[in-house]
């Protein structure tokens, strides 16, 4: 057996490379990556995005018929706050699913909030979740004009 030395490589330079090679998504000659859905599509809608669309669905079902609901504000939270402002502790009572707050004098309009993750805790699918969020609106709007739910949706509690 006899060692063959290996041939001798290009000289080596002092000196590191003048610019360091720049690295590419592009490696295989597929194209760029990009966005898996374009933005049309429901796939790149968020979960909060979905849920601000199903409170819109339930005004715009109760606006049909109660028009004054135009001037109520409908807003969508993550989370309730603690009960009694930041300042005050928690208590043993359940986590509400939505607010009311009345109309001010001072020009602010009356505010139907909807509490987005304790709703989707309580719920598997979509379609359940669009009940729920019914509901909700329903019993809140009813609180606010003074009616019960069943006169603000006739359908309440039936589905």
């Amino acid at each position: 057996m006899t060692d063959t030395p290996l041939p001798p490589g290009p000289p080596r330079s002092a000196e590191p490379p003048a610019e360091p090679r720049t690295r590419r998504r592009d490696r295989h000659g597929r194209g760029m990556r990009g966005p898996l859905a374009p933005p049309q599509v429901p796939l790149s809608a968020s979960r909060a995005e979905l849920f601000g669309d199903l409170v819109r669905d339930s005004v715009e079902r109760l606006e049909r018929r109660w028009p004054q609901l135009a001037e109520v504000e409908f807003v969508v939270a993550d989370v309730p706050g603690p009960p009694g402002g930041p300042d005050a502790g928690w208590n043993d009572e359940a986590v509400p699913l939505g607010a009311l707050s009345e109309a001010t004098g001072a020009g602010r309009p009356a505010r139907v909030v909807v509490f987005r993750r304790p709703v989707e805790i309580r719920t598997k699918s979509r379609d359940e979740r669009a009940l729920l969020v019914h509901e909700i609106v329903v019993e809140q709007v009813a609180e606010l004009l003074g009616l019960s739910p069943e006169t603000v949706d006739p359908r309440y509690g039936q589905d």
